[in-house]
């Protein structure tokens, strides 16, 4: 996951996390800096399918505002994404 709001250093950390098997992957930011980040990831060479890893914003959409609150939504989605990964028993 992404946290710093740089692409400078994100960029490499979710080319690096789309080159690999990761579950989760997650990038702190506002819609409008996440098209941002897509249209650079598109430039580098990223398909849609590829991008749609890429959990951004991150977070369930619960209303968050205090950083406690956006580690739970944070954690939830993560928990979410796990769940729905594992194979039916």
């Amino acid at each position: 996951m992404t946290l710093t709001h740089d692409p400078k250093i994100d960029d490499p950390a979710l080319i690096s996390a789309l080159r690999s098997d990761a579950f989760y992957i997650g990038a702190l930011g506002s819609r409008k800096t996440h098209a941002g980040r897509l249209g650079r990831l598109r430039e580098a060479g990223f398909d849609e399918a590829t991008l749609a890893r890429i959990h951004g914003p991150v977070g369930l959409d619960i209303g968050a505002v205090s950083p406690a609150e956006i580690a739970v939504s944070i954690v939830g989605q993560i928990t979410q994404v796990l769940r729905a990964e594992k194979p039916a028993a």
